[in-house]
């Protein structure tokens, strides 16, 4: 079974750029350290998501790389349209805005990427609340039969990061069962 604090690490980032955006304060440097949570947040989550499936994750900060790698190793990541697209400036919020002291990230740009990177983890169960899918009758005990015996998540945020990991292998079960 894969580390699902992986799966945190990605969320705090994203929570680390949610609250820098709060602070009064918005000139360059806090629109450039937020830009740069928010690619974090996205490349944790696809590594986490490559660790799961047995992949060796290469030192990369590269998000076009990485979604690549989540797509041909069948990793359970569901990558938006806006990550695809957006890669690019993603993997150079990375390193410009740490870099480069002339490099600022817009903040009509950082607040896009902020609502798209809340998407993106949403999609991938990396929230707090307890995904939909889990309210269900039955669906924990059936998402349980996938863990080591006497293991038992600690929060909804860890039966959601399980969820989207064991969330094929539950259809396929399911499918074989009819």
């Amino acid at each position: 079974m894969c580390d699902i604090r992986f799966f945190r690490r990605a969320f705090l980032d994203y929570r680390a750029a949610e609250n820098l955006l709060k602070i009064p304060e918005n000139d360059e440097a806090y629109m450039n350290a937020v830009a740069y949570h928010l690619q974090q947040a996205v490349e944790k989550a696809l590594k986490a998501f490559l660790e799961c499936v047995g992949v060796t994750v290469p030192n990369t900060h590269d998000i076009d790389r990485l979604v690549r790698m989540s797509r041909d190793n069948g990793s359970q990541a569901i990558v938006t349209e806006w990550v695809k697209e957006k890669a690019d400036m993603l993997t150079r919020w990375e390193a410009e805005t740490r870099h480069d002291v002339d490099y600022c990230v817009e903040e009509e740009r950082v607040r896009m990427g902020l609502a798209e990177v809340r998407h993106f983890l949403e999609l991938n169960g990396l929230k707090e609340e307890l995904r939909e899918e889990l309210k269900r009758f039955g669906a924990k005990e059936e998402l349980a039969a996938f863990f080591p015996k006497g293991y038992c998540p600690a929060s909804d945020f860890q039966w959601n990061c399980l969820y989207q990991i064991y969330r094929k292998r539950m259809e396929k079960r399911r499918a074989d069962a009819l």
